[in-house]
């Protein structure tokens, strides 16, 4: 049952009761009805609001979803292997330390900001496929 259904039950039961209108008890309880009725309609009107402030916002949530995969993708790539990792590189000609993601250092170089040097950077792999290869490589070399 609705605050609005229950404030007009409790209407009808306080007419039910056939008070004499011109008592001043009969006048209170009519006073307490009618500030029911309003309390009721006030209620049901801020529940319809919120439930329109509620789609609204799951709209909004989608929008910025939507938005947040936009940025992050167009940062992040299909690359999610390089995703935050970052490494501080100190530039040999000034000394300034400079912070570069992964995508810096597999494109092998960069051009320090302070100075204007060019630094390159070598990828050594030390995981054990990697080293398998190279020596297979080696021996494939020595036939």
């Amino acid at each position: 049952m609705t605050v609005t259904e229950k404030a007009a039950y409790l209407r009808g039961l306080a007419e039910g009761l056939k008070l004499d209108p011109e008592k001043p008890e009969t006048k209170i309880i009519n006073s307490m009805m009618d500030l029911l009725d309003d309390l009721a309609l006030t209620v049901s009107d801020l529940e319809d609001g919120l439930g329109i402030v509620s789609e609204q916002l799951d709209e909004v949530d989608e929008d910025l979803d939507a938005v947040e995969r936009f940025i992050y993708e167009g940062i992040v790539g299909d690359d999610e292997d390089l995703e935050d990792e970052y490494y501080d590189v100190e530039c040999p000609k000034c000394g300034e330390v400079i912070c570069v993601d992964a995508r810096i250092i597999e494109d092998g170089e960069i051009d320090c900001p302070n100075c204007g040097e060019a630094l390159e950077f070598d990828i050594v792999c030390e995981c054990e496929d990697c080293c398998d290869d190279d020596d297979d490589d080696d021996d494939e070399d020595d036939d």
